[in-house]
């Protein structure tokens, strides 16, 4: 069976509504997606470092607790796992400042099992942190020899825009390594100066990738692939939190792409419409779901019943 392996940063989140704390929970962008997979029953491995500590302990714990495979995750016996603080506002979008304390970042990992047609879901600063540069983009290259997909979550926050001059090779070279981009109208608006999809797909992404997902936020979703170009009205839905809204929503897109037979075949020869709405439609229902709660990921009712429409296609 086909399986998704992830490659992201991992950290306790600790959520405050009114200046006080209402939750803490693991996450990092592409940890809260594969999460959401492995609720969904799709085989999840996902590759990071954490603290040899409690936080750590609890990261890993909560992904095995999740059906996700975490033996991908290296243990630092000298340093403390990366907290976040998220600051709710009135419209429950999140504010963050992030306390780092890894002397020094080394990931260090043994390739878990590649397969033609695997997904790999990668983004944020970590798929472009100079530091650990030469070991995810080593990852990268030979998944895409192997012939997995790779999905690419732009997700590059203003907190980074000082280190946007050194980073900027590395966003090129994930922009042209993916077959799948996802980005953010703030994350161009970041990087780029742009403001549109049209603007974006065309000046900055589509030399490099075809297949482009442009996000803002509740204005509807923008899909740029193939000579099609399409808006997606968002699903409306009662907030609790966005925090993982967009994480959810490539997870969500991952999900599609597996229930829907999208292959590297498929990729290769294009979608068609009908298959763009599909795992759109999916990219939709599961970021929707995790804003109901401030829990990062989907929740276990909502994921048992996108497990069960799986088992149903077997």
């Amino acid at each position: 069976m086909r399986k998704v392996i992830g490659i992201g940063e991992t950290v306790l989140d600790i959520i405050f509504r009114n200046g006080q704390p209402i939750g803490a929970v693991p996450g990092g962008s592409v940890f809260n997606g594969v999460i959401s997979l492995g609720r969904a029953g799709v085989p999840a491995t996902f590759i990071s470092e954490a603290g040899n500590d409690r936080v750590g302990d609890t990261i890993v714990q909560f992904l095995h607790e999740n059906g996700v495979n975490g033996d991908h995750v290296n243990r630092f016996p000298d340093s403390k796992s990366p907290i976040s603080l998220a600051f709710l506002d009135e419209n429950n979008d999140a504010d963050y400042i992030f306390y780092k304390d890894h002397p020094r970042d080394q990931l260090d990992f043994i390739y878990p099992d590649v397969q033609p047609d695997d997904i790999v879901m990668f983004g944020s600063f970590y798929a472009v942190n100079p530091v650990i540069r030469p070991q995810v983009h080593g990852f990268l290259e030979y998944a895409k020899q192997r012939g997995a997909i790779l999905y690419y979550d732009v997700n590059f926050r203003p907190s980074h825009k000082n280190d946007l001059m050194k980073v900027t090779p590395n966003i090129l070279e994930n922009l042209e390594l993916a077959d799948i981009v996802r980005g953010s109208n703030e994350d161009f608006q970041v990087m780029f100066k742009k403001d549109g999809c049209d603007k974006v797909y065309n000046a900055e992404v589509s030399f490099y990738c075809r297949k482009f997902i442009y996000t803002q936020g509740t204005r509807p979703v923008e899909l740029r692939a193939e000579g099609l170009g399409k808006n997606y009205p968002i699903i409306a839905t009662e907030t609790v939190s966005t925090i993982g809204a967009g994480d959810n929503f490539n997870a969500g897109f991952v999900y599609g792409m597996m229930k829907y037979g999208i292959t590297r075949s498929v990729i290769e020869s294009g979608l068609n419409e009908e298959q763009w709405d599909k795992v759109i439609l999916c990219a939709q229902q599961f970021s929707a779901n995790c804003c109901k709660s401030i829990s990062n990921s989907i929740d276990k009712a909502f994921g048992e019943e996108m497990k069960q429409a799986l088992k149903g296609l077997g």
